[in-house]
């Protein structure tokens, strides 16, 4: 057990960034998979700057790396061009 206020303060503070970090976390990777299920374009389309602005919001709070952002975004793009 923690033996000094300030460490005990540090425990509270690392479980709610935690739940925080959790929740936009999975709304994040929801929106992905929401976005990589769609088969139509046009809905693709209007989706897609939504989710790209999603990914890079976390990427910015380092909830994911900056790269994985960019490999996410990419992958999207691609999925969305790919439609018919």
């Amino acid at each position: 057990m923690a033996n000094h206020k300030s460490a005990l303060k540090r425990i509270r503070q690392t479980e709610t960034h935690n739940l925080r970090n959790k929740y936009y976390a999975k709304t994040m990777r929801n929106a992905v998979k929401q976005l990589r299920l769609t088969q139509d374009k046009t809905q693709a389309m209007e989706l897609l700057p939504k989710v790209v602005a999603l990914v890079d919001s976390v990427a910015k709070r380092n909830i994911i790396h900056k790269n994985k952002a960019a490999n996410l975004k990419s992958g999207l793009a691609k999925h969305v061009n790919s439609l018919s």
